[in-house]
């Protein structure tokens, strides 16, 4: 059915580049095109292809994936948000990350991407109450992509998680906008507490690959957090800080540390 003459036409650059992307990747290998069809071609929307490959990903025989697909959509109709936040992410990954040529990639074959939109679907149903089959999101979000963020935690814009395998982050932990963080990276607690327990991550931190930040701790915005470093107290704004236990070693060195993924401490 054609929109009403009188609303204005729908403007998505995301999603339009990547339909393109879609249509030359068919071109240069035809032996693909039922993927690119299933995944990109045959949705209007870059909130259904989500949804799609959500479900496509996450299916088993404990939960279909008509199901799933439901399930994603009603969270989307939840969080009206949701879908900007995955044009974000999106872009966050075109731009920091060097392997990224197309913004196709990380819709069809990059778990970082892929697990951090299942973990919204999951927040979003935690938030409504609906917190077993949260769980089971998560699990199956574990058990895929090999990254377990329980569905309690925030998670905000423009997030970049390189690589993904081993991610940890707690229930109570926060991330905020235009944060990098790569593989093996915990957020977790230090005891077993029940209430506020898990870290705090401010607006554009860079987290190096191995790197531990535990408990209720607060990392101040554009901050770095050194490869295989323990962070075990809070972190000032624009810092880097290094080793186990890490130490401030220097400034943050720019700024937007998360942005440049300069992970040298000269």
């Amino acid at each position: 059915m054609a929109e009403p003459l009188h609303q204005p036409p729908r403007v998505d650059p995301v999603w339009d580049r990547i339909r393109e992307e879609g249509r030359a990747l068919i071109e240069a290998e035809p032996i693909m095109g039922g993927l690119i069809h299933g995944a990109v071609l045959h949705h209007a929307t870059l909130e259904t292809a989500l949804a799609y490959r959500f479900a496509r990903k996450l299916a088993s025989p404990e939960i279909g994936e008509q199901l799933l697909r439901e399930i994603a959509a009603d969270a989307q109709a939840a969080d009206p948000g949701m879908g900007q936040a995955a044009r974000a992410d999106l872009v966050a990954v075109a731009e920091r990350d060097p392997a990224t040529q197309r913004m196709i990639q990380p819709l069809l074959y990059y778990k970082g991407f892929q697990g951090v939109q299942a973990h919204r679907i999951a927040h979003s149903l935690w938030r409504q109450g609906r917190r077993d089959l949260a769980s089971l999101i998560q699990m199956r979000t574990s058990e895929v992509f090999g990254m377990d963020i329980h569905p309690g935690a925030r998670i905000g814009r423009g997030i970049m998680i390189d690589h993904a395998h081993s991610i940890v982050i707690g229930e109570t932990a926060v991330v905020g906008d235009n944060v990098s963080m790569l593989h093996s990276v915990t957020l977790g607690g230090t005891g077993k507490e029940h209430e506020d327990r898990h870290p705090k991550i401010e607006d554009g931190v860079l987290i190096g690959a191995g790197a531990k930040v535990l408990g209720n701790i607060r990392v101040g915005h554009c901050s770095r957090v050194a490869a295989g470093s323990v962070v075990l107290e809070a972190v000032p704004p624009c810092k880097t800080v290094a080793g186990v236990p890490a130490r401030i070693v220097g400034e943050a060195g720019c700024d937007q540390p998360s942005v440049s993924m300069n992970h040298l401490l000269q």
